[in-house]
């Protein structure tokens, strides 16, 4: 089954190629209940990232996107 949610690269335009995020995963987690828990992990670990090496913006990003993935995944 392919996820609703999809990563495009390139232009958006007639010759956009379309991933779909479930195909970049399917080999290495069992269920996307899985990969949301290893992204979990990864948000809380950046809290522990040392002072000085991302600006705050840049760790507020990275953690913006790991949970819209996360919440995409628990649908």
């Amino acid at each position: 089954m392919r996820s609703y949610f999809s990563m495009t690269m390139g232009k958006c335009d007639k010759n956009t190629t379309v991933i779909f995020f479930s195909e970049l995963f399917e080999d290495a987690y069992a269920s996307p209940a899985e990969l949301a828990n290893v992204l979990d992990k990864g948000v809380e670990m950046l809290f522990y990232v040392e002072e000085g090496v991302f600006s705050k913006e840049d760790l507020r990003n990275v953690v913006t996107a790991l949970r819209k993935v996360i919440l995409e995944l628990r649908k």
